[in-house]
């Protein structure tokens, strides 16, 4: 469940039981300012983790892609003292680390992007939080101004609150609820063994098509 869908839930709960205690609607009003104030901090902080884990995977991509220099360098040593062997050995390093690059590469881009939408839903909600502490000091004194009648005509008791309520949890009705948890990531994911098989033999082409390659530039140095 995300988190605004669960402040929902939690604010539409408090308003059922509270009405049907007949509790102070000031203090209802305090408690739904309180539930948004505290998914707002909720929220950030899931923007603050989204964005350490982005900075560690970026510096474990600059490890990578150096390592991926290191192993082509390795393989060019080694086709120049005649070890085709050990430059085939690195170059299988090397297409493992590109795979890998790539993977990184892809799952930056996801984080980018719920990056964008954490910034995008917190404006949205610090403006609908101000707008209702902004309306709350007006519907405070109408709760006040009808107290007496409230005490004096329980019939319409219900309806008094649950107009006051209404014109109040409309401000809460506007507030879009925010993708807030980031997509798994399956860094895990497997395919069949088939398809294993299949890329295999394409890792394998791209390793001889890159050993021809430093061949030919060897020939021509």
């Amino acid at each position: 469940m995300g988190i605004f869908s669960r402040m929902g839930d939690i604010i539409n709960a408090n308003l059922n039981a509270a009405l049907e205690k007949a509790e102070d609607p000031e203090k209802m009003i305090r408690l739904m300012i309180q539930e948004m104030e505290d998914t707002l901090v909720e929220v950030r902080s899931a923007t603050a983790k989204c964005i350490a884990e982005k900075k560690e995977r970026t510096r474990l991509l600059k490890r990578l892609e150096q390592q991926r220099t290191e192993w082509e360098r390795k393989a060019e040593l080694a086709l120049d003292k005649g070890r085709e062997d050990l430059a085939r050995a690195a170059l299988a390093e090397k297409t493992a680390l590109s795979d890998r690059i790539d993977y990184l590469k892809e799952e930056l881009a996801q984080y980018e992007d719920q990056l964008a939408r954490y910034d995008e839903d917190i404006g949205k909600l610090q403006a609908k939080l101000t707008d209702a502490r902004n309306r709350q000091r007006a519907l405070v004194m109408r709760h006040r101004s009808a107290s007496h009648q409230l005490k004096t005509r329980k019939h319409i008791y219900n309806d008094k609150v649950d107009e006051m309520l209404h014109r109040f949890d409309s401000a809460e009705e506007r507030i879009e609820r925010i993708e807030s948890e980031a997509e798994s990531l399956d860094m895990g994911r497997k395919g069949q063994s088939l398809e294993a098989e299949f890329r295999k033999l394409e890792r394998d082409e791209r390793i001889e098509a890159e050993l021809e390659a430093l061949k030919s530039k060897h020939k021509q140095g």
